[in-house]
Formats: C-alpha cells, structure tokens, sequence
C-alpha cells in the first residue's frame, strides 16, 4: 500500500466500486429473502453513467490542466461525495419502513 498521487486516486475507485457492491449484495440479499425479485438493482448502471464515468472523465482531462491539481482536486472531491452517497444508502437499508 503506497501513498502516492496515483494510488490514493486507485483506492478511491476501490471504495467506490466496493461500496457499491455491498449496497448490491444488501438489496439483493433483502429482495431474496422478501421472496420476490424486484428490480431495484437495475440503478446501479445508470450510478456508474452519472457517477463512475464523470470521475474518469476528469482524470483523462488532467494532462491539458495547466495546474494539473485542479482536476484531482474535484475528482476526489467527487470520490468522496460518491462515497458518502453509498454509506448513506447502505445505513438507509438497515433502517425499518415507516
């Protein structure tokens, strides 16, 4: 595990993916159990069009960014909104229906 530059932008594409996995697995899981299957989980690709291919936009566009920081700085900014919006679904499934 190193701390460069390059790693920190792979582990937060990591996260992203990962936390989306978990919340899959947790809808699917709750959908299965319900004994019906619903299609809840067909969002997910629409979150990697709105969410996932923005962030690799903006890391394409780094190479004509003449600071090359002010791009990182919204991709991770991004990264960690995307996150935070997975953390907040995941705790919103374990939460009893009103």
């Amino acid at each position: 595990m190193t701390f460069t530059l390059s790693a920190w932008v792979t582990y937060t594409m990591w996260a992203i993916f990962a936390l989306m996995i978990i919340d899959f697995v947790i809808a699917f899981s709750k959908g299965f159990w319900k004994g019906s299957f619903d299609t809840t989980f067909l969002p997910y690709l629409k979150d990697i069009l709105f969410y996932v291919l923005p962030l690799n936009f903006l890391l394409s566009m780094v190479s004509i960014d003449p600071t090359t920081y002010t791009l990182v700085v919204l991709y991770f900014i991004g990264g960690a909104s995307v996150v935070y919006k997975y953390i907040r679904d995941i705790i919103g499934r374990f939460k009893a229906p009103e």
